[in-house]
């Protein structure tokens, strides 16, 4: 790892020493290990980055306590779901359940990545994935972030708007009392979504604009 303090192998997600050995730090430290500083790292940070920033600033404006919730309910899912996979870090699955959502919600945005494709947001995920075949990674990780994407866009967006549907998705008063302020600042101007991507890879405009 970094400066050789620590390495991988006191990182990874691994159930057993998690559990028998308590160690529980690696329910968080495998979320935060991207592999060698390279391009597969750089690529993670860049869209952990920008998408993040992008939800924050768009759709969770003035709602970090369930900005924080959905971090924690797909942090939760992801766990329980690497229990049955053979996955050791789980940080790239994150990257693309934020993309997911992200991309669900700004369904109109086209999206142009490294000028060869162009592409209507909701397709970023598969693309991202089908990079990564091509990169020769295994596609097992995508898969896991695209679903838990869909399990958290399904239950917070499609089904409280269906006949007979609900919110099954309630963040705690706890997080609400913490993260939540109760005045918003009229004059903030929040990062366009105009421009999701910020490089050649995964900038898009809105159609029609």
């Amino acid at each position: 790892a970094l400066f050789e303090l620590i390495t991988p192998f006191q990182l990874y997600f691994n159930p057993e020493l998690i559990f028998k050995h308590f160690q529980v730090w690696r329910l968080i430290t495998n979320y935060l290990f991207f592999g060698p500083v390279g391009f597969n790292f750089l690529f993670n940070m860049i869209f952990l980055y920008r998408y993040c920033r992008m939800l924050e600033e768009g759709s969770f404006r003035g709602r970090t306590a369930d900005f924080v919730f959905m971090f924690l309910f797909g942090g939760l899912l992801m766990t329980l779901f690497g229990l049955f996979v053979n996955l050791v870090f789980l940080g790239q699955a994150f990257t693309i359940m934020l993309v997911y959502v992200w991309s669900r919600r700004n369904p109109y945005v086209r999206m142009n990545f490294f000028g060869l494709l162009i592409f209507q947001a909701p397709f970023l995920p598969w693309v991202l994935m089908g990079f990564s075949l091509l990169l020769g990674n295994s596609i097992i990780v995508d898969l896991l972030g695209i679903a838990v994407g869909h399990i958290y866009f399904f239950l917070e967006d499609v089904f409280p708007n269906q006949p007979g549907g609900g919110r099954l998705l309630r963040t705690p008063s706890v997080l609400k009392a913490i993260f939540d302020t109760p005045e918003d600042d009229p004059n903030y101007n929040p990062l366009p979504e105009e421009r999701p991507g910020g490089f050649a890879w995964g900038e898009g405009q809105r159609l029609g604009g």
